[in-house]
């Protein structure tokens, strides 16, 4: 191996072992904002600002990558379009159509934005500075059953995703300031739709991809959401008592 290749493995050894902590350490600890807003996370901005600034790092290490290594073969271009896609809803989409005076720490803006940084130049990296041999067979690339599940799932999961997004958006109508339980679609089974549709989206890529680094993000988001998960579920119940959650589970349909 090269010092870059052992660089960018130590890196995903790394992410992986630090995924870990942050699983366990948000069963404990509620991220502060969203419904956990709180001021003992200190200064804070409005959340379209915040999401804003803490989602476009992800866009800047894969598009460097991709720029400065000439690569022009179809599925690398495809994998990078699809991350891209993503962050470009998550970046400017999203915001926009939040609703609400809602405000976001500074520190977790600093924390989400070190993330998206060191993930998009670890899947950046494994799409274009270290791919894998198949990538350049476009054919039999395309005759992988991961791969085509993998498209299907990412494609099933960002529509789930966006989806859950909006459900949650018009829960209310203007000058509404109640608490609702999420209705309809994938939130009839569990209480945070949202984040399993993001998650699914991921597992998608992941196949589709057929790499370490898109297995450690699938790891990430799991760490993350799945603990955050678990508080929304119970607040839920807190709030509305356990009929009304009618058995649905937290962020995996039937199992947990």
């Amino acid at each position: 191996m090269t010092l870059l290749e052992d660089t960018y493995q130590m890196l995903l050894n790394y992410m992986a072992l630090l995924g870990f902590v942050v699983f366990v350490c948000l069963y404990f600890v509620n991220a502060g904002y969203g419904k956990f807003r709180s001021d003992k996370w200190g200064w804070s901005i409005g959340n379209k600002w915040g999401w804003l600034l803490m989602e476009c790092p992800a866009l800047i290490p894969m598009a460097y990558l991709w720029a400065t290594t000439g690569e022009t073969r179809l599925w690398p271009a495809i994998f990078a379009l699809l991350y891209t896609a993503h962050y470009v809803y998550r970046t400017f989409i999203f915001p926009l159509l939040l609703k609400g005076k809602s405000r976001m720490p500074l520190c977790i803006i600093a924390m989400g934005m070190a993330f998206n940084l060191m993930n998009s130049l670890l899947l950046g990296s494994s799409i274009f500075l270290f791919p894998r041999e198949e990538y350049a067979h476009v054919a039999d690339y395309a005759l992988r059953p991961a791969t085509w599940a993998g498209i299907a799932l990412f494609v099933a999961g960002a529509w789930l995703h966006i989806k859950s997004d909006s459900i949650i958006r018009h829960l209310r109508k203007p000058g509404d300031t109640r608490h609702y339980l999420p209705q309809g679609c994938m939130y009839r089974y569990v209480t945070s739709a949202n984040y399993l549709g993001e998650l699914v989206e991921w597992v998608g890529y992941a196949l589709l991809l057929g790499n370490a680094a898109g297995w450690m993000f699938v790891w990430w988001t799991a760490a993350n959401l799945v603990p955050r998960a678990h508080a929304i579920y119970k607040k839920y119940k807190e709030e509305f008592g356990e009929d009304a959650l009618a058995g649905r589970k937290r962020i995996i349909p039937y199992i947990y």
